[in-house]
């Protein structure tokens, strides 16, 4: 039988991924296993505060709000479920005050939504004398790169506040089915994130004067251009939920691989290994390949690079080759 926290106060600041999303929404992916009607109860009485202050179900949270969740009780593993096994990554770089990794495919950057357990648990597992780790920012699940971790609280206020207003440069390699316009260099399309019925984020394109819409910006520029697919630099202007994904798709060119907005039966394909000649490829083919922030501590600029892995270079390599 699964044993119950000791209930107590959290303070929670709002990340990219929470960004935009109303209230109920929010807490309510933040409190799996708590009641929906519990969640609303709370709130309606005051116990959650925004910044201090009272705020209701509909409230549109921003980056870096603070969030007080009162204290609930929720179902914790059994006593007997595995910890999270200690692992390292490749490291991009590493000082006293950051730590930058390149994350593998498939793994998600922490625990929660059915996931027991991410790269964040993982590290603190490697890493037991570390006074202090934290995530900078997140990755999806599905996608590889560079992945930016605090290890002074400093570090970490100082970094997210360039996150919040937008003084990061973010590149990311995407592969894209279809031969993508080369005219077409900037999305500006509002995006409007949803949970669906299990719970799990959706994002839709919307139009610039929706309700709900979140400006959205990306800039795309072709890289290669091969028989059947596209490899393109996406530049991040704004941070949204599954923003390259959700733009890249709504502009009729999706991301090999990508499972929720891809083409699922050339996904299918491609997994199997058929039409690349038995090449098997069964990842999404989105890298965040580069990151520029300044220096939480020199305020010097540094570039922090991730490779493409080995499995997106090999699949490069064969749609390369003459037909």
């Amino acid at each position: 039988m699964a044993a119950v926290t000791a209930p107590e106060v959290r303070r929670v600041i709002v990340d990219e991924a929470g960004e935009g999303q109303r209230l109920d929404n929010f807490l309510l992916r933040l409190l799996k296993g708590v009641p929906k009607t519990h969640v609303y109860r709370v709130i309606r009485s005051g116990e959650v505060r925004v910044n201090k202050g009272r705020a209701a179900a509909d409230t549109r949270l921003a980056l870096g709000d603070e969030v007080r969740v009162p204290p609930v009780r929720v179902a914790e593993k059994p006593a007997d479920a595995p910890a999270a096994p200690a692992r390292e990554f490749p490291i991009l770089f590493e000082d006293d005050h950051l730590l930058a990794i390149a994350k593998p495919a498939g793994v998600a950057v922490h625990g929660g939504s059915g996931v027991s357990f991410g790269v964040i648990e993982q590290l603190r597992q490697a890493r037991p004398a570390a006074k202090f780790l934290e995530l900078v920012h997140r990755l999806d699940k599905e996608t590889s790169g560079v992945l930016l971790l605090a290890k002074k609280r400093s570090a970490l206020t100082h970094v997210q506040d360039q996150f919040r207003s937008r003084d990061t440069g973010k590149i990311y390699a995407a592969l894209v089915l279809g031969h993508w316009p080369a005219k077409l260099k900037v999305i500006d399309v509002a995006l409007h994130k949803t949970l669906d019925a299990r719970g799990e984020r959706h994002v839709l394109p919307v139009a610039a004067d929706h309700p709900d819409g979140r400006r959205s910006i990306s800039l795309v520029q072709v890289v290669t251009d091969f028989q059947d697919c596209t490899l393109l630099d996406v530049t991040l202007k704004t941070g949204r939920t599954h923003q390259i994904r959700v733009h890249l798709q709504q502009a009729g060119h999706p991301i090999v691989g990508d499972p929720k907005y891809g083409d699922f039966a050339l996904n299918k394909q491609w997994a199997r290994g058929e039409g690349l000649a038995g090449h098997r490829f069964d990842r999404m083919f989105l890298h965040a390949r580069q990151l520029s922030i300044d220096h939480p501590a020199t305020g010097e600029r540094i570039t922090l690079a991730a490779p493409l892995p080995a499995d997106c270079t090999a699949l490069l390599r064969r749609l390369g080759e003459p037909h």
